[in-house]
């Protein structure tokens, strides 16, 4: 069997759905043996960068590791931004990058990149295949390696030479990953800090929606009775009526939940991924933790950790939750849950009334009205995904895609194929400022290609919005950060996809109800923003 086509048979024992990427000369075979594969579809996309940006949130949503594809050089480079995002908002990606024979390996030579340098950075694994008798090893570890917790980035870098080469190996078996969990003595020692804490605060993050923990965090909260924050990334794992929902914490500026960290005498950090936010903006006076990951603590002096339950997220809250928790109810002072919801505008009582200029909030409102529970709802990267993070809940947990790791601007016009792709039966939701939207539009018509339905709300305000208010806080004046769009409604329907513009909130509800859930074509909303 010629190794190319050997690959093609190890990513279906890895239960691979689709390919994103862009042939180049040197990965014609390996796209020829994609040609005849029925179980893997390979989408041919716009640009590279689009190519990872898909794999990234198809794999967080999939839950299972994301394929994106190139040739050498500015294949190679292309795909990096969108390697990264993956690697540092923990989603399972693997990237198989094509390279020249490697006997140009050494002199100065056309396209030739030392690609295996260039992407240790940025990758969970990398290596190149050296010997084609090694092909089924490599791909097993690769898969192996992107999905083990925490999940991340690789990269298989394929020399030319090698796709060609025959092999007689078989793919090797897919085995599940192993599942460790703290000792007895471990958990009875978190009982026992738990209960001689007086104040406890949870602060919550992505890993407990991967771990497929959230029941039994439900469970921990309530016995415990005590307040809970999330990240970004881990929004929906309460209800946002529930009692102890604090919301979402992490930002860098007016971060209210501060006020409840600062108050309590224990921190129970579970499933935080520390990528998303610096813990000396959340724990200054530097309390305590309890640790429970499925990694050992990242220790610093704002991150103190006292007790480390290290091993399956899942399996460690239900042996947490059998000891018998004591309660440990209590409410920070000050109204602390009102003034964050106030500050948030969570409550749909913060809607501005008719005829008032338009804003991030009042749109949100009407999503989180109009949306079913299992819509999926991607930010892009800009003013408006702070304002998503604070004000928008999600009615169930991994509906909502925040690139917060990263923090790749770009993201999410591609990353809603990806999603609609994993979840074909959910309705999804991108939304993206002007200056995300223009740097993946290519990708349109990789959505018409498909035959895709979601739907796309750009923020036309012609300008860089955090940037301009971060320029104007410290310097007076903005510079270098607005520009000139091109009409949002023409370029979609250039693409062959239907295009509104609205301009006032009653109008945007209308295209709202009238387009999200009839799951038939790609709609852009082009809503025009005050400056």
């Amino acid at each position: 069997m010629k190794v190319s086509d050997f690959i093609i048979s190890c990513l279906e024992t890895e239960k691979v759905e689709y390919v994103f990427g862009i042939v180049g000369k040197e990965t014609i075979d390996l796209a020829d043996s994609l040609s005849k594969s029925t179980q893997i579809q390979f989408v041919n996309v716009r640009h590279e960068q689009g190519a990872a940006f898909m794999a990234d949130v198809y794999g967080r949503l999939a839950g299972k590791a994301g394929v994106c594809f190139s040739t050498l050089g500015p294949g190679a480079t292309n795909l990096m931004t969108g390697i990264a995002s993956a690697q540092l908002d923990h989603s399972p990606l693997v990237a198989l990058i094509g390279q020249a024979d490697v006997a140009r390996n050494h002199p100065e030579s056309h396209q030739y990149l030392d690609i295996v340098t260039l992407t240790e950075p940025v990758t969970k694994w990398n290596t190149q295949i050296m010997n084609s008798q090694t092909v089924h090893v490599t791909i097993r570890n690769a898969f192996r390696m992107a999905t083990m917790e925490k999940p991340g980035a690789v990269a298989v870098v394929l020399p030319e030479n090698f796709l060609t080469q025959q092999i007689s190996a078989k793919p090797l078996p897919v085995q599940p990953l192993p599942q460790t969990v703290p000792a007895v003595e471990t958990i009875e020692a978190a009982r026992t800090r738990i209960q001689n804490s007086r104040k406890p605060f949870l602060l919550v993050g992505n890993g407990v929606i991967r771990e497929d923990a959230t029941q039994e965090l439900q469970a921990l909260i309530d016995t415990l009775q005590a307040p809970v924050a999330h990240s970004f990334m881990a929004k929906g794992i309460l209800p946002k009526e529930h009692s102890f929902n604090y919301f979402t914490f992490g930002f860098a500026e007016k971060d209210e939940v501060i006020a409840g960290t600062q108050e309590c005498d224990l921190i129970i950090s579970i499933g935080l991924d520390l990528v998303e936010s610096p813990t000396k903006n959340w724990n200054d006076r530097k309390m305590p933790v309890l640790h429970i990951d499925t990694l050992p603590a990242e220790v610093n002096e704002y991150y103190p950790v006292e007790i480390e339950c290290v091993g399956n997220i899942k399996k460690t809250l239900q042996s947490l939750n059998q000891l018998g928790l004591p309660t440990k109810s209590w409410v920070p002072a000050g109204n602390l849950k009102e003034k964050i919801m106030t500050a948030h505008q969570i409550s749909d009582a913060q809607s501005k009334p008719s005829g008032s200029p338009l804003s991030i909030e009042q749109i949100l409102y009407c999503i989180e009205a109009v949306a079913a529970e299992n819509t999926i709802l991607i930010s892009d990267v800009g003013a408006h995904k702070v304002s998503i993070a604070r004000t928008y809940q999600p009615k169930q947990p991994n509906r909502v895609i925040i690139s917060n790791g990263l923090a790749s601007m770009g993201i999410a016009l591609p990353g809603s194929i990806g999603a609609k792709l994993a979840c074909p039966d959910d309705p999804v939701i991108c939304i993206t400022g002007d200056g995300g939207a223009v740097l993946n539009i290519a990708e349109l018509e990789t959505a018409k290609r498909l035959g895709l339905s979601f739907m796309i709300i750009v923020l036309n305000d012609s300008m860089l919005k955090l940037e301009v208010q971060q320029m104007n806080k410290r310097f007076g004046e903005s510079y270098g950060v607005t520009y000139k769009n091109p009409d949002f409604v023409q370029l979609a329907e250039s693409f062959g996809i239907k295009g509104k513009k609205v301009k006032t909130i009653e109008e945007f509800e209308v295209v709202l109800k009238e387009n999200l859930h009839r799951q038939e074509e790609i709609v852009l909303v082009e809503v025009v923003m005050p400056n």
